[in-house]
């Protein structure tokens, strides 16, 4: 016969202080915009803060409600993934001359950034093409790169970012005579990497 496990209760209580502070700050709000928000005193709304105090659910409610924030986002864990150097798989991007290496986790849906080394004359191709995001960013690390569009182009060198439509026709070409050191990031992700 199985018995239920029933797990006890953590003595430590839930730290959601930082979270709290973090989002008033983001917003640009002082504690004391939040306590006349909430009705709260700007002491309480610190302690808050410094997870000194433990609030009543109503008025973890009321400070959520002030800040925009869900409150069950207080309760999950964070969630981080790291990509290695060593550890982002290869993918083929259609382009000629480059390696180009998905650097978030496979999976991730919001966003999807690939690292691209690209050689002398490396190309993404004579024709123009469209990805299926909304967003696309070319941020250059070193080199130079020209990202041509149907009426116009774009040199873009060492730190420059363009940021364009996913859906926006275009290619890009390194015409110098050096390599290049790209990040492109695609938002949403357009294609999760999974397989």
């Amino acid at each position: 016969m199985n018995r239920p496990v029933n797990p006890s209760p953590s003595a430590a209580p839930p730290q959601i202080g930082a979270k709290l502070r973090a989002t008033r700050l983001a917003q640009g709000l002082t504690i004391e915009q939040l306590a006349v928000a909430t009705g709260l005193s700007k002491g309480f709304v610190s302690r808050l803060e410094r997870d000194d105090t433990s609030p009543s659910v109503a008025t973890l409610v009321a400070v959520c409600e002030a800040l925009s924030l869900p409150v069950g986002s207080l309760f999950e864990p964070a969630t981080s993934a790291l990509v290695t150097a060593q550890a982002a798989p290869r993918i083929n991007m259609g382009g000629s001359g480059t390696v180009d290496r998905l650097i978030t986790p496979r999976g991730q849906g919001e966003v999807q950034l690939l690292r691209s080394s690209l050689q002398p004359g490396a190309s993404g191709g004579d024709e123009l093409y469209a990805i299926n995001c909304s967003v696309e960013v070319l941020h250059v690390i070193e080199g130079e790169v020209t990202v041509r569009f149907v009426s116009d182009e774009h040199v873009l060198r060492a730190g420059d970012t363009l940021t364009f439509p996913g859906h926006q026709p275009h290619t890009w070409v390194n015409s110098s005579s050096e390599p290049a050191e790209v990040i492109w990031a695609l938002s949403p992700a357009p294609w999760s990497g999974s397989a």
